[in-house]
């Protein structure tokens, strides 16, 4: 099932075709109306008539998150603000927000391809989509609910916050799909239960989730708990937002990333280098039909890797792998490299264990120190002590034997670790760096 059929479709000679063309018009628009642009290809030496390829794109330089800091609030903006009707803007906990615009047109283009995002994931017209992404300066809330409008499925604007209300919603409107980040749907698990709400009764039949990294393993458990299928989305605001990929229901087997509009590459993040087809690495996101802030090779600082042999759904599109991570989120822990997603499904690979956890990273006398603090199952955290302890050991042995980490687990009981109705906060790191 497609929502457009001919783009999502179109064998890889034209896709590659209409991705040059619209690079070219995209290349000459920024250099045209975005001084920042101007200068960083002039000193690269480059021009925009000099791509004549999709391979003359590594030639360009990248633009990074702080590029979007500097230029605080509208300096990469292509779009004189009377065509700017929407802005959104990231939460700049850690700096300046960075500020997107869209004009009616990028608005048109993000609804389409949210709808497209929604068939993939196997919703339909008559669907009733429960949105518990926030709405405001976050692109979540609102691109879902464009996009279910745009599919013509009924939306319920639920924003997040106040689980108990959410369930109660979910039951009497007979919602049928769900939408939020990985980590609020299984809160929404542990109200029901303490409620005494099954889901099995619920009409739910998919869930939506992304805007942070989660693993196969947590997936599984979100499947057991909701009863429904859990499809994984990604999005990020300085590109569009949520719909960037999705997964079809099809294959579940990688995010299909909308070539017709964006051009992805995978390098190396220390190096830069272009990496081939099915090595992991830094997702670099080149926008290719954007009019209020076109960006040229973004890095998103996201890991993955990239295949384009062909789906069983038939899409012709790009599949990008399931996100490990941020480059930026990795803990170098005495040398060794670990994301907060390896230890997740490590995690929920052994039997006893919540899907809830935080890692506390701290320096004590010049050395790295990792303490996984993980809630247990409640019948087990009334056991005797000894079963607990040889659970703790369990959880070291398998992060020591897989990572190669030396790690202190520390069993906590049930709702003990802050839960979040947005992004899971996963890490806590101490070290003075």
């Amino acid at each position: 099932m497609f929502y457009n059929e001919e783009f999502e479709t179109l064998p890889r000679p034209a896709l590659e075709a209409l991705q040059l063309k619209r690079l070219k018009n995209t290349l000459a628009r920024v250099y045209a109306n975005v001084p920042f642009y101007r200068d960083s290809f002039d000193r690269a030496g480059i021009a925009p008539d000099d791509v004549r390829g999709l391979e003359d794109l590594q030639k360009l330089p990248f633009t990074y998150k702080q590029d979007m800091r500097d230029s605080y609030p509208y300096g990469l903006f292509a779009a004189p603000m009377e065509e700017i009707v929407r802005i959104h803007a990231s939460s700049g906990t850690t700096g300046k927000p960075t500020v997107v615009g869209y004009t009616r047109k990028d608005i048109d283009t993000w609804s389409e391809l949210m709808a497209r995002s929604f068939v993939a994931a196997g919703v339909h017209k008559g669907d009733i989509i429960h949105n518990a992404y926030g709405y405001g300066l976050f692109t979540g809330g609102l691109g879902a609910h464009y996009g279910a409008e745009r599919l013509g499925a009924s939306v319920i604007p639920m924003s997040g916050g106040n689980t108990r209300k959410q369930i109660m919603i979910m039951q009497d409107f007979g919602s049928t799909v769900l939408t939020c980040t990985p980590s609020y749907s299984l809160f929404m698990a542990e109200a029901a239960r303490e409620d005494g709400v099954d889901f099995r009764k619920l009409n739910l039949h998919v869930g939506i989730f992304g805007a942070e990294p989660w693993s196969e393993e947590m997936r599984t458990e979100i499947e057991a708990k909701l009863n429904l299928c859990a499809i994984d989305i990604y999005g990020l605001s300085e590109i569009m937002g949520p719909g960037v990929a999705i997964e079809c229901r099809e294959a579940k087997k990688g995010l299909h990333i909308w070539e017709d509009h964006f051009i992805p590459e995978i390098i190396d993040p220390d190096t830069g280098e272009l990496l081939p087809p099915g090595e992991r690495g830094e997702l670099v996101i080149t926008t290719i039909s954007k009019e209020g802030i076109p960006l040229i090779r973004y890095r998103t600082r996201d890991i993955t890797s990239i295949t384009r042999e062909p789906c069983a759904c038939g899409r012709s599109h790009a599949r990008i792998a399931r996100m490990s991570g941020r480059s930026d989120d990795m803990l170098i822990i005495r040398g060794v490299n670990v994301f907060p997603s390896q230890i997740e499904s490590i995690l929920m690979g052994i039997e006893g264990v919540e899907p809830h956890y935080l890692l506390i990273v701290d320096r004590q006398e010049n050395l790295d120190t990792l303490e996984v603090q993980v809630e247990v199952d409640e019948r087990l955290f009334s056991d005797e002590v000894k079963h607990l302890q040889a659970l703790a050991r369990t959880i070291e042995k398998e992060i020591k034997e897989t990572l190669g980490v030396t790690c202190k687990a520390r069993l906590v009981e049930p709702r003990t670790i802050a839960r979040s109705e947005g992004k899971a906060k996963r890490v806590i790191d101490n070290r003075k760096l």
